[in-house]
């Protein structure tokens, strides 16, 4: 049960605490008040009673002290899998590995039909609204004749999500695949531009990289659209291809929006050459998104061995350096993370834990927010009066608080009004993934 019912229409919200961040201000946390009217957050004062304490209720907006519960906007997502979650009862790793995911994700393309790509992505969708999740991209593999039939599955649910979650795609085809005038990815591309999805692709060190890269840039230019990449999600030192993306973008003179995810083996490099790599990186514009908990699962795993690093990106340096850092939820129960459920309280949790993102004065609350937004274009979420009414209510009074318990008594609003927050249950998926 939540920790507090709130009604539904218009209401002030009293003795909230905020990240200053997301109402313009500066410093960490702030306890202030918001109004809810006609589904927006409202400027304007509490109504007093003549004795000049606050009114517990007016005639027309009730007064509800939150005696301090945290409340954000609702989350962006911005690097997920909807296409492979929830594969795992019938899709298992065998060992844990990033060559195992890959084996046995491409094993299970087979059973990718349409309405088994619909139903668990819909599964993923209902998940993510659910925890307060309002924006999403998510990378559709797009390579064994898939692509065609998942981004018709994505057009069908931006349509049956509209209004909930807004929700992007970007195609994901290995980069040893991408040629110009040969192969399955013209097709592709065109089936992503007709859709006004991304334009995605994975990195790694092939001995022709610039020229396989130069042809993907080839149709991002030509239709107009914007990339992200998945880049050197390895523990390999020698694997530089963020390099070489960033230097392509700078030769290009690209001004659409990039991506990054991973970028892994930037933190087992040595100082300087990493240093050089994030120097282009900020001078290239490009957007990182970290996925820690799917790499804290893949990445230095070896069996019988405890693993000597914890598998993420550098993400103070890149955000020190001026490059727009993001966090993002990445696999859920599938062969590259077995576990997640598009949380990102968790997600901001985790990432916290494993990044040191506490004990600074950056706001890093905004890369689980604005920043991902930034990236993707989406609606940048704000708790500034005007914004919709679009909230994630934690039974939390600070940070510590906030991640000491998973906060599965929060109360979600959206338009003013909280959302039945009942989870799907996993027997649902049994018929198809059994």
């Amino acid at each position: 049960m939540s920790f507090c019912v709130l009604p539904s229409g218009a209401k002030t919200l009293k003795n909230v605490t905020v990240p200053a961040s997301l109402i313009g201000q500066t410093g960490d946390l702030i306890t202030t008040d918001l109004t809810i009217k006609d589904g927006k957050i409202k400027e304007g004062e509490i109504v007093k009673t003549d004795a000049g304490q606050p009114a517990e209720t007016t005639i027309d907006i009730p007064v509800i002290d939150m005696q301090g519960a945290m409340v954000f906007p609702t989350f962006v997502d911005m690097h997920t899998h909807l296409d492979k979650g929830h594969i795992w009862p019938r899709a298992s790793n065998p060992d844990g590995s990033f060559m195992g995911a890959l084996e046995t994700v491409r094993a299970d393309h087979a059973n990718w039909s349409a309405p088994d790509v619909e139903a668990r992505m819909d599964f993923a969708l209902r998940c993510a609204y659910a925890h307060g999740t309002k924006a999403i991209r998510t990378h559709i593999d797009s390579l064994d004749n898939l692509a065609a039939s998942s981004f018709g599955v994505i057009k069908k649910m931006q349509e049956k999500w509209a209004g909930k979650i807004d929700l992007q795609a970007s195609c994901l085809v290995a980069i040893d695949r991408i040629f110009k005038d040969e192969g399955d990815f013209p097709a592709i591309a065109k089936i992503v531009a007709e859709g006004g999805h991304t334009l995605g692709s994975v990195t790694y060190p092939v001995p022709d990289l610039k020229e396989r890269l130069l042809d993907f840039f080839h149709f991002a230019m030509m239709y107009d659209l914007e990339v992200d990449f998945h880049v050197d999600e390895t523990d390999d030192p020698t694997s530089d291809t963020l390099r070489t993306i960033a230097e392509t973008v700078l030769e290009l003179g690209f001004k659409n929006r990039v991506t990054v995810g991973h970028c892994c083996s930037i933190s087992v490099m040595p100082e300087e050459t990493a240093d050089e790599i994030i120097a282009l990186v900020a001078k290239a514009g490009l957007n990182v998104v970290s996925l820690p908990m799917c790499n804290m699962y893949l990445q230095d795993r070896y069996k019988g061995r405890t693993p000597r690093w914890r598998g993420v990106t550098m993400a103070h340096e890149l955000h020190a350096a001026g490059v727009n850092v993001s966090f993002a939820s990445d696999n859920t129960r599938d062969p590259f993370y077995a576990y997640g459920d598009l949380d990102m309280i968790e997600v901001m949790r985790e990432a916290t834990r494993i990044c040191h993102l506490d004990h600074t004065d950056v706001p890093w609350v905004n890369a689980f927010l604005t920043n991902p937004a930034t990236a993707c274009g989406f609606d940048a979420p704000t708790l500034a009066a005007g914004a919709p009414a679009d909230l994630v209510i934690c039974n939390a009074r600070g940070w510590t608080e906030l991640f000491a318990r998973p906060q599965s008594d929060r109360v979600v609003l959206r338009d003013g009004d909280p959302i039945d927050r009942t989870l799907p249950s996993y027997r649902e998926l049994d018929a198809i993934v059994s």
